[in-house]
């Protein structure tokens, strides 16, 4: 794959998880681990989505739900850390169908009662940090799963991206601890090409902070739904 098309493709994944605020790896991971090998796919996207989340509190940094943050963090770090360094020990494509039947009939459930909302518990929040932080260190994907009980807070959407922001920085500092500690290192990908790629997702993340502020505050939710659902149609069915 040349550099120019992991250019662009950074750039649309940037966009996208910057708005949805899953982050960039829910599209990268995907299409990288096509041409590269799994696992250095795991660390340059989540490098990347590091940064994605420094962006994110950036350009957001207006709105914080600091309880969240802390709440999801606890198991967030722990659970991403060890299933990081667990990569090929449980079978792949069945966590993957799981996370997308997960994905699809929470969206599902939300088209029928649109005005619902998860209680704001402590549970609630550090189970949630804890499947998130599990699918990012197994598939780099946590941002879906944060993303999908955060929507359930119906939070205003600078706190939600902010939120999601900072309990990304969290949880990716540890995983991406887990894959260095673990042996992985980035071979196929050059140096240059991930500085630039950092570059690139700044440029992304930007044009979305400017098309977030004209998202209407009750169509956000609809907004992130709506990715939610393709992304958990595209591990259910593929």
């Amino acid at each position: 794959m040349q550099d120019i098309s992991i250019y662009i493709l950074v750039l649309i994944a940037s966009f996208v998880g910057t708005v949805t605020g899953f982050g960039s790896s829910t599209i990268l991971v995907p299409f990288l681990s096509l041409f590269y090998a799994f696992p250095e796919t795991l660390l340059f996207a989540g490098v990347l989505h590091w940064f994605g989340d420094i962006w994110k509190m950036l350009f957001f940094k207006k709105g914080a739900n600091w309880k969240l943050i802390f709440l999801f963090g606890i198991t967030g770090i722990v659970v991403s850390f060890f299933s990081a360094r667990l990569i090929g020990v449980f079978p792949e494509e069945v966590l993957k169908k799981l996370l997308g039947g997960f994905l699809v009939t929470y969206v599902s459930f939300i088209w029928i009662r649109p005005k619902w909302k998860l209680p704001k518990t402590n549970t609630n929040a550090l189970v949630g940090g804890g499947l998130s932080g599990l699918f990012a260190g197994f598939f780099g994907v946590g941002g879906a799963v944060r993303s999908t009980f955060l929507s359930a807070y119906n939070l205003d959407k600078s706190v939600f991206l902010f939120t999601s922001g900072a309990i990304g920085l969290l949880v990716d500092s540890s995983r991406i601890i887990g894959y260095v500690t673990g042996g992985i290192k980035l071979t196929s990908y050059s140096a240059p090409t991930l500085i630039a790629a950092v570059a690139i997702s700044l440029i992304g993340a930007y044009i979305a902070k400017l098309t977030v502020n004209k998202i209407p505050q009750d169509k956000f939710r609809l907004v992130v739904a709506f990715a939610l659902l393709a992304v958990g149609l595209r591990y259910f069915l593929i």
